[in-house]
């Protein structure tokens, strides 16, 4: 039998989200209890981001926060755009640029760092923060309402069944169910599916961001600088392209993009990143530095017309569960935090006037019109035109669409659709060229396995695999003739293998788990869908420091 621990307020995610919403709810009322369900070892542990903050966030839920050591890195002090060819570049000057891409009064963070101080500020409150309990389960009324999680379940074996030290994990039920999983949650997900949330709305759509955290020689460090590129090595290949964010203690944040609508199966997003690395403005910033970290996150960037219902009886999506990324800026933290802040004023509003478990309308129309709406409205085109027309497409007419969006409130393209999946997206093999990479060097550019050891990754294999394949027979019979596995390439942590029989010829599909980096990769861009990524037991997967 589980145990069953009751709250006003259940938030799956120690994430700017779903910190966000704990510290609102208290601020509102003290007495409500709130608890925080995060799968990672720690707070931060499993966050991933640029990151670029936009303090519109934190300005409204702590307008003091200046005054409390609040860990936000260095303030941007230099905005540079390139174009990259193989061998050169060309530096867009900002004045062409709308304003909303502007960095000025943001700041270079890690995430990680920033979630872990707004934990400690949530338990100053006598918030509830569990990490290592990952919620594998939604609980749902008789009423048909989610009134819960299970959380904390431990002990099963590799094949599924109850071990000797089995935990069953505990009910954790609530007024309101908060989900801030961040992109493509697994509880998510379902809730979409479960009620329908995305019946209205265009198909979700995302871009795998890699990262990598470098310490360089004093001489290349620029304290505050923002470079972003485009063009090199993706070409017409794939969208995409490259952040590299000098923050203190002569560190860098050097990350790249790919968006995930690509058509060549060959391509392989994580070799991209490290042919980056070798182009001449990069490798000799990296030369004599050392890496010190490396991850990779999923990225929503379907934008406005992508996002579901955001409400549900008895709960919400929030922050990136329900796809705020405002894709031109590549930022997202900021609409999480208002949107944690929206839902948590909703429901504490819910429960003054005695209400549980019904649908927290108020959010979502807080959401699409308040400053959150605001944000992606007018950067609604600029994903659909980048993927119908290309990079070039992109600047001229997505920044055409955009100042008029800012200038007159007006689109001249209206409203855009996405058209197909990321995994319906997916080319046949025969029909595009394979792709020759260079092999790392060890230097600047490195193997899978050996940066997935700068990921603190770690996953007890006494456990269920956490990648559930619909039919095991399909990536061997279909995807490996029809599109030369892509498994193999677009993960990035090389979880996925085809082996090669020398003596019988034959071929298994093979999946190393452990290697997990909790990307999503693969459960958005299978061209059969046949993959599920679910939650392992809390506590494992990456380990990110400073990231």
């Amino acid at each position: 039998m589980r145990e069953t621990m009751e709250y006003d307020i259940v938030i799956v995610g120690a994430g700017p989200a779903g910190l966000a919403a704990a510290i609102r709810a208290k601020q509102i009322d003290a007495a409500l209890d709130i608890c925080v369900l995060e799968k990672g070892s720690e707070v931060g542990a499993h966050i991933l981001s640029g990151a670029i903050l936009d303090t519109i966030g934190l300005d409204r839920l702590i307008p003091d926060w200046q005054d409390l050591n609040a860990q936000l890195g260095v303030p941007v002090s230099r905005d540079d755009f390139y174009m990259l060819g193989e061998a050169g570049r060309i530096r867009f000057p900002n004045w062409p640029m709308p304003p909303l891409l502007s960095n000025h009064g943001n700041y270079i963070v890690s995430m990680g760092n920033v979630c872990r101080w707004l934990a400690e500020l949530a338990e100053e409150l006598d918030v509830e923060v569990y990490p290592e309990m990952a919620c594998s389960e939604l609980i749902t009324d008789r009423q048909g309402r989610i009134a819960g999680v299970v959380a904390g379940e431990f002990g099963k074996n590799p094949g599924g069944e109850k071990g000797p030290n089995y935990e069953p994990g505990i009910e954790v039920l609530g007024n309101y169910t908060l989900l801030c999983e961040g992109a493509r949650g697994s509880l998510s997900k379902q809730v979409i599916r479960k009620y329908g949330l995305d019946r209205d709305s265009d198909v979700p759509k995302f871009g795998l961001g890699m990262k990598e955290v470098w310490e360089i020689r004093p001489d290349q460090h620029d304290s505050g600088r923002v470079v972003h590129t485009a063009g090199w090595p993706l070409g017409s290949n794939a969208g995409g392209g490259s952040f590299i964010y000098h923050m203190d203690n002569y560190q860098v944040s050097l990350g790249f993009v790919v968006h995930l609508n690509y058509r060549n199966p060959h391509l392989d997003p994580y070799m991209e990143f490290q042919r980056f690395k070798q182009h001449p403005m990069v490798r000799p910033m990296l030369e004599e530095g050392k890496r010190v970290a490396y991850g990779a996150r999923v990225i929503s960037e379907g934008g406005w017309q992508s996002i579901p219902k955001v409400v549900f009886p008895g709960g919400a999506l929030v922050g990136c569960s329900a796809g705020l990324v405002n894709v031109p800026r590549i930022k997202g933290n900021h609409n999480a935090m208002l949107s944690g802040i929206a839902a948590a004023e909703a429901a504490c509003r819910a429960i003054t006037d005695g209400r549980s478990g019904d649908v927290l309308d108020d959010y979502e129309s807080e959401l699409r019109n308040g400053e959150i709406g605001k944000d992606l409205k007018r950067v609604r085109n600029v994903k659909p035109i980048w993927s119908r027309f290309g990079l070039v497409g992109a600047f001229a007419l997505g920044g055409l669409d955009m100042w008029a969006a800012s200038l007159l409130g007006w689109h001249p393209f209206g409203s855009m659709k996405h058209g197909k999946s990321d995994a319906e997206c997916t080319g046949k093999a025969t029909a595009h060229e394979q792709i020759d990479y260079p092999k790392p060097d060890g230097t600047v550019s490195f193997d899978r396995t050996t940066n997935v050891s700068f990921s603190g990754t770690n996953h007890d294999s006494n456990q269920p695999c956490h990648l559930k394949l619909g039919d095991e027979k399909l990536p061997i019979e279909v995807n490996l003739p029809v599109y030369s596995e892509p498994a193999q390439r677009y993960c990035p942590a090389g979880v996925y293998e085809v082996i090669k029989d020398a003596a019988t010829e034959s071929r298994e599909f093979r999946i190393n788990f452990q290697n997990c980096l909790h990307c999503k990769t693969c459960d958005i861009k299978d061209p059969s869908r046949n993959i599920t990524w679910q939650v392992p037991q809390g506590g494992d997967g990456p380990n990110y420091p400073n990231m």
